[in-house]
């Protein structure tokens, strides 16, 4: 993470590189260990756990930074304050909040896979509004875009979580647990370091002042369009999981 919030420097690429080889590294030795401190197992033969993770790590590092670039979306072009700014961004977690008891409870009788890839659905279709805003965008049109996102939110969070626990016995409860943690904040922390390394690239290390803004804009654009892909991929990993009812726990 080290190595990835420095990106385009050749540090960066340094410690990216190191940090890759340790990772794979530990998970060759784990997988020789009678006790080890992460079970590889749980993804190597659990399709439903690995593919879950997966879809989770996607989904938040394609979503966490929107909240981060709205608001200074809504504070620069269209020079809002940052409390009202805030208030607008309100929209997403309140439709999630709606959706999010709803799609818990679907998911204890449907396939929490199926509904969670939906909910990856409505996020990438959320994200994929948001590459077309512009100073000339409407405040009802970010307000659409972020309640299509919230209802996304909501689909996927609860759904996918009862995925991942589903799929394992209740003796690797804790580590399921730890790992959904883990997913999510490596996720939100990789939705950071992509749109700060985009603001690297194209605008450099300097404040964002009024003659910055179109460059801006235009970084934002690129970033919502790489978190659309990002979440499109997110629905191939989501489907990849199979059917949860019936398969067998590790």
């Amino acid at each position: 993470m080290l190595g990835f919030s420095e990106l385009p420097a050749f540090s960066g690429i340094v410690l990216l590189i190191a940090g890759l080889a340790l990772m794979i590294a530990f998970i060759f030795f784990e997988r020789t260990r009678e006790y080890p401190v992460l079970n590889i197992r749980l993804f190597s033969e659990n399709r439903v756990f690995a593919w879950s993770n997966i879809a989770a790590l996607i989904n938040y590092s394609a979503t966490y930074a929107v909240a981060f670039l709205l608001s200074l979306d809504l504070q620069f072009t269209k020079g809002f304050s940052p409390e009202y700014a805030g208030l607008i961004l309100v929209a997403a977690p309140f439709a999630q909040a709606l959706i999010s008891p709803f799609s818990g409870r679907l998911s204890d009788r449907v396939d929490p896979g199926v509904i969670a890839s939906v909910g990856m659905a409505f996020t990438a279709l959320g994200l994929f509004l948001l590459v077309f805003l512009g100073e000339q965008t409407s405040l009802w049109f970010i307000i659409l875009a972020l309640i299509v996102l919230g209802i996304g939110f909501g689909l996927f969070s609860s759904p996918n979580t009862n995925a991942i626990m589903g799929a394992v016995d209740k003796r690797y409860y804790g580590v399921a647990s730890g790992i959904i943690g883990t997913m999510r904040l490596l996720g939100q922390m990789l939705s950071m370091g992509i749109a700060m390394m985009i603001f690297a690239v194209l605008i450099g290390h300097v404040e964002i002042t009024p003659d910055l803004y179109p460059m801006f804009v235009e970084s934002m654009h690129y970033a919502f369009i790489l978190f659309t892909v990002l979440c499109v991929i997110g629905i191939y990993a989501s489907l990849q999981r199979g059917k949860q009812r019936g398969s067998s726990h590790v």
